[in-house]
């Protein structure tokens, strides 16, 4: 049933709508004088982002440091396509995610919400042009930022064992802009710039502040967010600033549940304490978001000094899977749910523990009265889990992430030129997880207090250190100007350390040889065997040269060498052109070579958790290909990625107008994966048993990273904006569309499934787009933003067998608000403004889901918020 006939619970939610589309609507009908006859008003200028450390730095258009190693290019200036996101702007997006504003602003950027997929809850994967979110490197002023220490276990086929970056951290009023370079980039900036780049830009302020308090919640009623931010800019001597920014924030869950079949059939036959709905599927709780980013620097008469830091801390908890008390293998019972799994505690002696039936002959389910009747009068040395859990019982799952970085450089300017630029970077990101209201059933009774178990974490460590030369030279052959020649030369150092989870969350308890699981049930803790550190140092040099051979026609080309420690080197390449036709119109193009590095992580990481598969919870292990159990099953070790990318576009810049078409096409050969799960069978396990690897005794499933299939990465961007003075005011319209196709070429059978092959082609729209209003008048502004999002597939609870085939919708997101001149501002706004959800989860009976779970707009239809603040 549409959304917009559903009965609402937030009446206000009702009336905020309707009051922001028609004052919206009402702003931009023309209340003012609209002068249709004049000559359209040229864009807001805005304040450019200079490289890294340059501080004070002014120029009358907007320019990004990304696409070329040599000078800064304004947006409509590059030879390939750059999104030049202001501050301002980024920041009042409706999200207070800098993911899902992201999302909002870049069309070929897509990121949803994570509902009960273990670490990825608390750092959600992100796709760039439809590639795993590490294919996507990320800068800080220019400067590469360490990945998270999240390894993506479960990423709905797409992101499944991708090691990205964590945006997340960043309050967004700490940025100045922010930079999309939708290229390859593997040439200037090395491994991870398969898709294209993302640069942070902080603010550079030496006085003045902002004080800001943001709070919504969804029409629904829940998912209530508070965030609470502070800036402020002070002098550091009198040639210095030091820009500080910290946020924090707290947001409630969200449920967009139904009870599942099973567990109502449970309550019906009188099991106690089955929750409704027992299941929640929707966004995770946010107990704690805090993030501090510093930025400074100093300019001498010869010399520049800058740095820029971050602190973070984030405490996030979400769902699992329910445990149904008639059937979970391995905690209430091992035959499908025929008879109850009873553990004897005393084997040493003559008392057997009898058999107590859950089902009839006909496979219905007995009344608890009976059964619990049975249990009551069981011998006291005879345990079963339906004593603590008559209703079952769903872990929860949550993590606490620290993020910390710091960098530090000095550069200047030697001689004739030569411009230099020396950094050293330490950046750090830990992760420690926790499960609560669950069990090791190993164990029977004896469980840690309040059932909460630590089951250890990781931790994402690396350092580097970078030089930088660059300088033009007077050739006399090149008539547009002189050549930029740029290089360099970086050493890089990481390490992954996985931490051992305190014993009960690992421990083979006694009752394992009578069928009950080891570990924390749902996500088990890192055992000692399993602990420990990998690390990996690389080194790399590279030139980048920029020829202006005439005023209309320049070529670029960029050479990188990598060298690293695990498995040697590789060499990458790119050449860039641009012609200028006219002042207005221009092609562009770029073809290059590119490659992603296995990280440590990736080679050593070991995790054994639950999922869904073919209709079952099964206990699966993510091994290392290191691994003897994965190496059992084939694994060999990982070798890098390799990409190539190509590029061809169009640039139409005039007047109030800006316009651009870029078609690209990204190879990817040996990516890095999961792979299929393999069955340990009885055979299987025992030999892995008897060979020295007694994990494998409660394992069901095996996967392992590999280096397996290759994809071809099409589509087209187009993204245009018109600069105008109509209603009376500033008025600017934007329209940006992807069109983005990937294939698979190559697969072994066996490895990857066909329908891993599907997620990879179909789970993210092939189009998706939007067309905004934004209205700025004396102290009034106004915009709208209609987003579309094409069809998608998704294979539900990664089953292999529940298809949905999400279709295409529509969503608008509106807001009003005012500036003071005495710097107090405040704006009332909704995302999703007309509560636009998908279509019902045609298997939402199984496990409780009441809409497709990664829609890629979400599912928990509309939210409302308001903005207030004082700048000065």
């Amino acid at each position: 049933m549409s959304s917009r006939l559903r009965c609402r619970r937030n009446s206000i939610a009702l009336g905020i709508r309707h009051a922001l589309w028609g004052g919206t609507v009402l702003a931009l009908a023309g209340i003012g004088s609209v002068h249709a006859q004049q000559a359209p008003a040229p864009a807001p200028q805005q304040q450019p982002a200079a490289q890294a450390g340059d501080e004070g730095a002014t120029t009358l258009e907007t320019v990004s440091v990304l696409g070329s190693r040599t000078k800064p290019r304004t947006e409509a200036s590059s030879a390939v396509p750059i999104d030049i996101l202001g501050g301002e702007e980024f920041h009042t997006q409706p999200s207070v995610d800098v993911l899902d504003k992201l999302r909002t602003l870049v069309p070929s950027f897509n990121v949803s919400t994570i509902p009960i997929d273990d670490a990825a809850t608390l750092v959600r994967p992100a796709n760039l042009r439809g590639l795993p979110p590490d294919n996507t490197l990320i800068l800080v002023n220019g400067k590469r930022r360490h990945r998270a220490a999240v390894i993506t276990f479960l990423g709905r086929g797409l992101s499944d064992g991708a090691q990205g970056g964590d945006v997340s951290v960043f309050p967004s009023l700490a940025l100045e802009q922010v930079e999309v370079l939708r290229d390859g980039a593997a040439a200037q900036y090395g491994s991870d710039a398969i898709a294209g780049v993302i640069n942070f830009g902080l603010k550079r302020l030496d006085s003045g502040g902002t004080v800001e308090a943001f709070g919504g919640q969804y029409y629904e009623g829940d998912g209530a967010t508070q965030q609470y931010t502070a800036q402020i800019g002070l002098p550091l001597t009198a040639n210095g600033f030091a820009t500080l920014t910290a946020e924090w924030r707290s947001a409630d869950d969200t449920s967009r549940s139904v009870q599942r079949d099973d567990a109502a059939a449970v309550a019906a036959a009188g099991y106690p304490g089955v929750l409704d709905p027992v299941q929640v599927w929707g966004s995770p709780k946010t107990h704690e978001d805090m993030k501090f980013v510093a930025n400074f620097g100093i300019s001498g008469e010869s010399v520049d000094f800058y740095g820029f830091g971050n602190y973070a801390k984030r405490d996030v908890e979400g769902g699992f899977y329910y445990r149904n008390p008639t059937a979970r293998s391995g905690v209430f019972s091992n035959d499908g749910g025929q008879t109850l799994l009873i553990g004897d505690l005393n084997t040493g002696n003559a008392t057997t523990c009898p058999t107590i039936a859950l089902r009839d002959a006909n496979g219905n389910l007995l009344p608890y009265a009976g059964v619990g009747a049975a249990v009551a009068a069981l011998p006291s040395e005879c345990f079963t889990f339906l004593s603590q859990f008559p209703g079952g019982f769903t872990p929860k799952f949550g993590g606490r992430m620290e993020d910390a970085a710091l960098t530090l450089g000095v550069k200047g300017v030697w001689g004739d030129g030569w411009h230099w630029d020396l950094s050293g970077s330490h950046g750090r990101n830990e992760i420690n997880f926790y499960m609560l209201n669950t069990v090791n059933a190993s164990l029977g009774p004896s469980q840690p207090g309040d059932n909460e178990f630590a089951p250890g974490g990781n931790t994402q460590t690396e350092m580097s250190v970078n030089f930088d030369l660059s300088r033009d030279f007077d050739t006399g052959f090149t008539r547009g100007g002189p050549v930029s020649v740029a290089m360099g030369a970086e050493w890089r150092e990481e390490e992954f350390e996985v931490r051992a989870g305190d014993y009960a969350s690992y421990a083979i308890g006694p009752l394992v040889a009578q069928g009950f699981s080891l570990g924390s049930n749902g996500f088990n803790g890192f055992n000692p065997r399993t602990a420990g550190s990998n690390s990996r140092d690389n080194w790399a040099v590279y030139v980048d040269a920029e020829a202006p051979f005439t005023e209309q026609f320049r070529l670029a080309a960029a050479v990188r060498h990598e060298d690293f420690s695990d498995f040697g080197g590789t060499t990458n390449w790119k050449l860039t052109g641009r012609y200028d036709f006219t002042d207005t119109f221009a092609v562009r193009g770029a073809v290059s070579t590119g490659f992603r590095a296995p990280t440590p992580g990736q080679a050593n990481a070991e995790q054994v958790t639950t999922s869904f598969i073919a209709g079952q919870l099964r206990d699966t292990a993510v091994l290392s290909p290191n691994n003897a159990i994965a190496q059992f099953y084939g694994a060999e070790p990982l070798t890098p990625e390799e990409s190539k990318n190509a590029s061809l576009g169009l640039v139409w810049n005039s007047g109030g107008w800006l316009a651009t078409l870029d078609w690209y096409q990204i190879k990817t050969e040996d990516r890095i994966a999961l792979s299929t799960f393999f069955t340990v069978t009885p055979a299987d396990r025992a030999a892995l048993v008897a060979g020295g690897n007694p994990e494998a005794a409660s394992i069901s499933e095996v996967q392992f990273f590999v280096n397996d299939f290759d994809t071809t990465t099409t589509g087209i961007d187009l993204v245009t904006s018109y600069a105008s003075d109509h209603f009376g005011g500033e008025t600017t319209y934007s329209l940006a569309a992807n069109w983005n196709q990937t294939e698979v070429d190559d697969f072994t059978p066996g490895i990857i499934t066909p329908i891993r092959i599907k997620k990879l082609e179909e789970s993210l729209p092939s189009t998706k787009g939007y067309f905004s209003i934004d209205h700025q008048r004396e102290v009034f502004h106004a915009n709208a933003r209609v987003n579309y999002y094409g069809s998608f597939f998704e294979d539900h609870l990664d089953d292999g067998g529940l298809p949905i085939n999400g279709d295409s919708a529509v969503t608008v997101d509106a807001e009003i608000g005012w500036k003071f001149a005495s710097g107090l501002y405040f704006s009332l706004g909704a995302q999703n403004l007309f509560d636009e959800v998908p279509e019902r989860n045609p298997w939402d009976f199984i496990a409780g889901a009441q809409y497709p779970v990664h829609t890629p707009y979400g599912f928990n239809g509309g939210f409302y918020y308001a903005r207030v603040g004082f700048k000065f």
